[in-house]
């Protein structure tokens, strides 16, 4: 009898228990359900996109007022140093702000605010001073007070000719697909800024000039492909650049195409990429040791402030 019982009460307890787990698995199963959020409707899933989207828009137009613009290249005026089908990436805060670093030049800016100098062989993007509408990007040759003239294809700055070491022949094709032959030579600008240029003679129309007088608060800018560029040499169009049309300094290369795709073409990416230039420094090498003339520019005009 004893032993039944004892049975009977195992029975028992093993009934309680398993209640007790049954009641706990519920119990944990509603927490569970509770904790859950649920599932959005169609219309809040649209408004979160949404949401979503905006914050991105918002964080890349401040990337882009404020930091980082990117520009892609239409022309050859600048080879061998940016191709056509280059997209770059300007440093907006490399020389400070002004009202032309913003979208549509709407900065109530005089002048530029926290500013630096450029420097003698910085590839720069700015407004076209006659059109201020039209970006160009050109290399830094002249600082404001510098003379400037070409001889027979040869550049002077302040009376004494830079110094450039011919490197080889090479062929260009022009845009109606036409092929040129043209010199490569390494130009080592004064202060040290060593870069690539091309010559297709030295007796094109802008191989001789007069002698320019940089104005204060001006640069005078020129392309790397000196028989094909628009640049301060052509005084009606374009001439000495005012500090203030300065947009920033091109810093380095994000995507390149040979020209025959577009950014968003991406269909046509694997037969037209240029990958042996994406992410390439645009920076000229700099010989160690060289005067850092923008910095003496910067406390001269310290100076007289």
């Amino acid at each position: 009898m004893s032993q039944e019982k004892i049975q009977n009460n195992n029975a028992s307890e093993q009934l309680a228990a398993d209640g007790a787990d049954q009641a706990d698995k519920k119990t944990l199963e509603q927490q569970n359900e509770e904790g859950k959020e649920a599932p959005l409707n169609a219309k809040e899933e649209a408004a979160e996109f949404f949401k979503t989207a905006l914050i991105a828009v918002i964080i890349a137009l401040i990337i882009r007022t404020f930091l980082f613009e990117p520009f892609n290249i239409p022309s050859g005026s600048m080879k061998p140093t940016l191709l056509v089908g280059d997209y770059l990436f300007v440093n907006k805060p490399a020389y400070g702000y002004s009202r032309f670093s913003f979208p549509f030049g709407i900065a109530p800016l005089e002048g530029r605010v926290w500013d630096k100098e450029p420097q003698r062989g910085d590839v720069l993007v700015f407004k076209l001073p006659t059109n201020t509408s039209v970006d160009y990007i050109k290399r830094v040759v002249g600082l404001p007070g510098d003379t400037v003239r070409l001889r027979r294809g040869q550049l002077y700055i302040n009376g004494i000719r830079v110094e450039r070491e011919a490197v080889g022949m090479r062929e260009l094709e022009n845009a109606d697909g036409s092929h040129v032959a043209v010199m490569e030579y390494i130009e080592t600008l004064p202060g040290g800024a060593i870069h690539s240029i091309y010559e297709q003679s030295d007796n094109m129309p802008l191989d001789n000039t007069e002698l320019y007088v940089v104005p204060e608060g001006h640069y005078f800018m020129m392309g790397d492909n000196r028989d094909h560029s628009q640049d301060s040499r052509v005084t009606l169009s374009v001439g000495p650049v005012p500090y203030e049309n300065i947009v920033g300094r091109a810093d380095f290369l994000f995507f390149s195409t040979n020209g025959s795709a577009g950014i968003f073409e991406f269909w046509k990416w694997p037969s037209s990429i240029r990958f042996e230039r994406i992410f390439s420094d645009i920076d000229p090498v700099r010989l160690k040791g060289a005067s850092d003339e923008a910095n003496d520019n910067n406390k001269r005009r310290e100076r007289a402030q």
